[in-house]
This record gives C-alpha cells, sequence and structure tokens, in this order.
C-alpha cells in the first residue's frame, strides 16, 4: 500500500494527528472565550440598557412635574 518505511510513515502521521489535535484544542479554547466575552458584553449592554431607560423615565417624570408646577405658578 505505502511505498515509505513504517517508521517513517508513523512519524509522518503522528506529527499529522498532533498537528490537527492541537488546532482542534485552540479552537475549542478560542470558542470559549468569544463564548465569555459575548456573555459579558450582553450582561454589560443590560445593564446599561436598564440604567438608560430609568433615566429616560426619572427624566420624563420630572419634566411633567415641572409642567405641573409651571401651570400652577401661572394659574
Amino acid at each position: 500500500m505505502f511505498k515509505s518505511p513504517v517508521a517513517k510513515l508513523l512519524k509522518f502521521f503522528q506529527k499529522s494527528r498532533n498537528g490537527w489535535k492541537a488546532k482542534c484544542q485552540q479552537a475549542k479554547e478560542r470558542n470559549k472565550h468569544l463564548a465569555t466575552q459575548t456573555r459579558a458584553v450582553e450582561k454589560s449592554r443590560a445593564a446599561w440598557r436598564r440604567k438608560a431607560e430609568f433615566a429616560q423615565r426619572e427624566l420624563r417624570e420630572l419634566r411633567q412635574e415641572l409642567e405641573v408646577l409651571k401651570n400652577t405658578a401661572a394659574g
């Protein structure tokens, strides 16, 4: 089947296997890192969104209160 000596083929196939195993391991680590980073960004974004919504609500309430005070003072 193969014309090369078995010892040479064995080294070649082991090196090849070790190469793709290392590549696969690096890819898995990168995927895990990216998944963790994505969760952190989503969590941070949600926190900022809650803060912004609270600030908008508070601003709306204060503007309404200001309108009421202006109407009371004018009337």
